[in-house]
């Protein structure tokens, strides 16, 4: 499987409507992923100054992660292929 980044424009949000997104697309990832499509929420990372997220995800497709997104109703700009260079 491979590692996308879900980029986020979400200026103004409050951190409560953050946490339930990133709660959203925990629970969505683990849904698809019981159902046969293996999607796996990695993390997140927030930049309040100026809104934006970035969301990593581990899945087969860049289209199983748009679709985790999609049903958990959270706007993004696009998912891109990357590497997770974590030490």
């Amino acid at each position: 499987m491979s590692v996308y980044m879900v980029e986020r424009e979400l200026e103004g949000i409050a951190m409560e409507d953050l946490a339930a997104a990133q709660k959203a697309a925990i629970a969505t990832a683990e849904k698809h992923a019981a159902a046969g499509e293996p999607v796996r929420y990695i993390r997140s990372t927030f930049a309040p100054g100026d809104g934006r997220c970035l969301c990593l995800f581990e899945a087969r497709s860049p289209e199983a992660v748009a679709r985790v997104n999609d049903e958990a109703n959270i706007p993004y700009v696009r998912v891109t292929e990357v590497l997770d260079l974590a030490p």
